[in-house]
């Protein structure tokens, strides 16, 4: 039985008509090693594919969180925290922990100074195993990206030090969260890890890699990563959050950047080809946010009990180089 307010942990699994990948995920958490100290929760963006019936009948011991409308994966994280006064783990709908990676990820949350911790996310089904993410590292063209994607099980990071977590696998330190709060329900999709990271550092909180703590994610299952919806809130939310917090010259390159992937896509496809509308979209998205964006860079780097300059010598390490 979920303990309710008594809970070590609250997890939090964010749906939008995933009825056929909860139970993988929801599977994997009746069987953590600490699921009697666990509150479940499942944030019901709207669906409409029985997600509500399925929960009922199978799951009654987890809380469905039913929203009128999909919020993203941001929002309805948000919304599924919003009231917890434990710690938050993190879990995609399209992912599965292992039976002790909550008791690994919340032990090594207990360290001084932890604001996060992060999982080791193996990609599913592939042979060789290969990892998707052993935390979340910033390029120097101000991207967010996951450290180790694609790399061969065995060769990856051993440095428990990362730039920030990966969003779907990972636990949040309820301290943490009190101090610099939640995520950006605005991103809606993709950057909310990316944007919580970077005022965790600078709010003077750390990080760590716990490879004890194994997920597996069937990549992109839930939204895909060649839909237009996929390629209009990545450029946006880029684009934004490097504003937000990046080195303006890193800000620079990453619109720069972003810029040049819209020319390509115009060429290849033409300026009415799906992908080519996304980014331009999303670029433009991003321009007219900017006044915006800029006010929240000034406000939220005021009097931070760490600098962007230290936090931003991140940037790079452990990145890809695109």
């Amino acid at each position: 039985m979920s303990p309710g307010p008594g809970a070590l942990a609250r997890v939090v699994v964010v749906s939008w008509n995933g009825a056929h990948l909860l139970p993988t995920a929801l599977d994997s958490l009746e069987r953590q090693t600490v699921r009697d100290r666990l509150d479940v929760v499942v944030v019901d963006n709207g669906s409409t594919d029985g997600t509500a019936e399925l929960l009922a009948t199978r799951y009654p011991d987890v809380r469905r969180l039913a929203s009128a409308s999909n919020l993203g994966f941001a929002g309805g994280a948000a919304l599924g925290m919003a009231d917890a006064r434990c710690h938050v783990v993190l879990l995609n709908n399209d992912a599965a922990f292992a039976p002790d990676a909550v008791e690994h990820l919340l032990r090594a949350l207990e360290a001084p100074g932890v604001g996060a911790t992060t999982a080791r996310v193996l990609l599913a089904g592939t042979d060789p195993v290969l990892v998707n993410s052993t935390g979340n590292v910033v390029t120097r063209t101000g991207n967010g990206a996951d450290r180790d994607w694609r790399a061969p099980l065995g060769s990856e990071s051993t440095d428990p030090d990362v730039f920030g977590f990966y969003g779907g696998a990972a636990a949040l330190r309820r301290e943490m969260l009190d101090e610099v709060g939640g995520f950006d329900p605005w991103l809606f999709l993709y950057y909310e890890d990316t944007d919580l990271s970077w005022r965790m550092r600078a709010a003077g909180w750390t990080v760590r890699y716990v490879p004890e703590a194994v997920a597996h994610h069937e990549h992109a299952a839930s939204s895909g990563t060649d839909t237009p919806v996929f390629r209009y809130h990545n450029t946006r939310n880029s684009l934004v959050v490097a504003t937000r917090h990046a080195p303006l010259r890193v800000a620079a390159i990453s619109a720069a950047r972003q810029s040049a992937g819209w020319l390509r896509a115009a060429r290849r496809g033409g300026w009415a080809s799906p992908d080519a509308v996304a980014r331009r979209r999303g670029l433009t998205a991003h321009l007219r946010r900017l006044p915006r964006t800029l006010g929240e860079r000034r406000r939220m780097w005021h009097a931070t009990r760490v600098g962007r300059r230290v936090v931003a010598r991140y940037i790079g390490r452990d990145a890809p180089t695109s």
